[in-house]
């Protein structure tokens, strides 16, 4: 298991700099308990995913994606939209996820395919030092309380996050996003505290992350 100044200098070496109070607040966990598990929400585009492949690769561990736990067709209703944290499927990542995690088990978990909208094969978690749930509602407090070692949120600016969107989805999509995911994203967001019970706060910059223990 690297120690947290390899994984430091790793992150360095790939524009990973912004990170080290999150890879800092993960080797304290590692050196304590011998494993850690991180839940780092946050706004679109803020660059969540790119975070935890670089702290995965720079610490040794595995990875869960909440855009895997997208609500199928049959909970969307009206009054499960209406909720707070209401668009993601969070009664299947209690089932599938959050037992084993707590346990330091390896699992599987069904991925949801958003062109089919539908479960689509499944996705292999190893046993690993570290593992990040990485994503939007990933701090849904209906299965995070007393999952993770550490909670980090991840912020955008509005512009920059229109910026980032437009680039990599398409104008279609930004409107898509602007209309519906980024106010529902946002409505989780203030209606749970989530950045505020956060210890470590990651804001987006221009080639690459700002980041402070709080």
């Amino acid at each position: 298991m690297p120690r947290t100044a390899e994984a430091q200098a790793f992150l360095a070496a790939h524009g990973g700099t912004g990170l080290a109070p999150l890879a800092g607040a993960i080797g304290d966990v590692l050196q304590q308990k011998g494993r850690c598990v991180v839940g780092l929400d946050g706004m679109a585009a803020a660059g969540k995913t790119t975070a935890a492949a670089l702290l995965c690769r720079a610490f040794g561990g595995a990875c869960v994606h909440m855009d895997d736990f997208f609500l199928p067709p049959a909970l969307r209703t009206p009054q499960r939209l209406a909720q707070p944290g209401g668009n993601v499927h969070y009664e299947r990542f209690a089932e599938e996820v959050a037992p084993a995690l707590r346990l330091g088990q390896a699992f599987c978990y069904g991925v949801f395919d958003c062109s089919r909208m539908a479960l689509a094969g499944t996705r292999a978690v190893p046993a690993a030092p570290l593992t990040v749930v990485e994503g939007a509602y990933s701090l849904h407090p209906f299965f995070s309380t007393g999952l993770y070692d550490v909670r980090a949120y991840y912020a955008i600016s509005p512009e920059a996050q229109k910026a980032r969107i437009l680039a990599r989805n398409g104008p279609a999509a930004l409107c898509a996003f602007e209309g519906k995911w980024i106010p529902m994203e946002n409505a989780y967001a203030a209606a749970f505290g989530i950045r505020e019970s956060c210890g470590v706060l990651l804001q987006a910059q221009p080639g690459g992350a700002q980041g402070q223990h709080v």
